[in-house]
């Protein structure tokens, strides 16, 4: 029989999904090293890989419970404390000339997201995993190779070095090339990122359906500083949305009491406003009123807008997640969503804690060498069918989420579906109704099972308008013919049912029924 021996967990990507993996598998035992491609990400200094600055994170319930469920005790006291409630939506605009803003709250029951820096939260994760002698550090490595059948793994060392936690970092000798080092593991955890290195290998081992696409937008992020009294703004405790029919302008508190805001637009917008930039104040102040000059400086937006990347939105949807007993795709390597449900850093959160449940439930009875992969390769299997329908889901909403921000805030028939569903759910909650953002927000239900919850209280309430609205042209013409008034014509008839079905219908698409 083999012997029993300690097992050596390979983690690449040391951004928060991949620190709390990496926690996770130093917590039960596992030899951890921790491999990243650029520097120490505690370092002011080393350059995000987009080259700009990330969008400020909302961190919900999914996110804060696979924290808790780590078992590291403080942890996240320390990152719930840097961070900023978040009760809801606030949403500008203009009425008769008039600014005004208007708060649509995020739950009937007072719960709300918080605001969280991405570099905070990845600061309190690495510290974390720096107190554990079972876990070492590899900044500045690079991927270059792997083989899943043969457990072995190449990386590309360059500049800094930060190879042992006990060690202060060194300087490496100059080489264009790097020096490659031969890595042996038992696991790999891939949590680098959407154009993830993992999964370019792991594709050559298994048979992995993949889907990218970029939507037809770009982001650009501007900075709202604090008032001349350093305060903020705005008030803090909402995401701000200037919302219109193709884009948007979002603002969303900041520690420091700054602001850190996006425009999210169409390349054909982008490409306009790059031609005549001389337009952007004027497409400003007609789309988004009240921000200039009453919160961006005129010659501010125009630095900004030109000194800041315009960037894109990729949406991954890719399947199998993992080979063998060998390795495993987490977060954005296994499914880079558009950032407008604020599920993405969640998402891949709550991936780590449901891999190492399942992980925990397959590694019962005696363990050695033999039974631990292939318990491990069962459970790969098992995380792989569970999680790729809730990853597709999740994506999928995310996508249709953008349609909600930019334009259904202001419709009549987005804010009764929310009305209805919120009133059943405070006052009637054994019928277990609730609105779709706060099962995602504030549960840990499967997304898939969100997402079919949602769709079924939809048709329901597209069955009862349409009830509703029939009866009442029926009670309407019954009323009419009992005052012997002359009934409407047939042709007013079918022009009115007509436009009633294309309501329900567009109702039904938006709705995703």
């Amino acid at each position: 029989m083999a012997t029993s021996k300690k097992q050596k967990t390979v983690v690449v990507g040391a951004g928060p999904v991949g620190s709390l993996a990496a926690l996770y598998a130093a917590k039960r035992g596992d030899d951890v090293e921790l491999y990243e491609l650029r520097g120490d990400l505690r370092d002011p200094s080393t350059t995000p890989l987009n080259f700009t600055k990330s969008i400020n994170l909302a961190l919900s319930e999914r996110g804060i419970n696979s924290m808790k469920k780590a078992d590291c005790p403080g942890l996240l006291e320390s990152v719930l404390n840097e961070t900023i409630p978040m009760h809801g939506r606030m949403i500008h605009g203009q009425k008769h000339g008039n600014l005004f803003q208007e708060p649509q709250l995020y739950d009937v029951h007072g719960r709300f997201v918080r605001a969280v820096d991405r570099a905070g939260l990845n600061k309190s994760l690495l510290d974390e995993l720096e107190k554990m002698p079972n876990v070492k550090f590899f900044f500045n490595h690079k991927l270059t190779g792997a083989d899943f059948r043969k457990n072995l793994a190449w990386f590309e060392r360059q500049g800094i070095l930060r190879s042992d936690i006990a060690q202060k970092p060194t300087q490496q000798p100059a080489d264009k090339r790097g020096t490659e080092i031969e890595v042996k593991f038992d696991f790999m955890i891939g949590a680098d990122g959407a154009h993830s290195a993992v999964r370019y290998h792991l594709m050559k081992y298994t048979r992995m359906s993949y889907q990218q696409e970029y939507i037809d937008a770009l982001w650009c992020e501007f900075h709202i500083s604090p008032t001349k009294d350093n305060d903020f703004m705005l008030p803090p405790n909402y995401l701000h949305i200037w919302s219109g029919e193709e884009f948007m302008f979002i603002a969303i508190p900041s520690l420091d009491k700054s602001f850190t805001s996006t425009l999210f637009l169409p390349n054909t917008r982008f490409a306009e406003l790059d031609a005549n930039q001389s337009s952007l104040t004027d497409f400003f102040k007609l789309n988004f009123p009240g921000v200039i000059p009453n919160i961006i400086s005129e010659a501010e937006l125009h630095k900004q807008y030109s000194g800041n990347l315009h960037l894109p939105l990729i949406s991954i949807k890719c399947t199998p997640y993992h080979y063998g007993s060998s390795a495993v795709i987490l977060g954005d390597a296994a499914h880079a969503m558009v950032p407008f449900y604020g599920q993405g850093m969640n998402a891949g959160l709550e991936d780590v804690r449901v891999l190492f449940d399942i992980l925990d439930e397959y590694s019962v009875g005696p363990q050695n060498s033999d039974t631990i992969r292939e318990n491990r390769a069962k459970a790969l299997e098992e995380y792989t069918k569970q999680r790729t329908p809730d990853a597709v889901s999740i994506n999928d909403l995310a996508l249709r989420n953008y349609q909600e921000m930019r334009s259904d805030v202001r419709s009549p028939m987005y804010r009764l579906r929310k009305w209805t569903e919120e009133k059943l759910d405070a006052y009637l909650p054994s019928l277990g109704w609730a609105t779709q953002y706060s099962r995602v927000s504030f549960g840990n239900n499967r997304y898939s099972e969100v997402e079919k919850a949602a769709r079924r209280q939809g048709r329901i309430l597209l069955g009862v308008m349409g009830l509703s609205l029939v009866s009442a042209f029926g009670l309407g013409s019954l009323w009419l013919s009992r005052l012997n008034l002359k009934f409407p014509p047939r042709k007013f008839l079918s022009q009115w049912f007509h436009h009633l079905f294309s309501k329900l219908a567009e109702l039904k698409s938006r709705w995703a029924l």
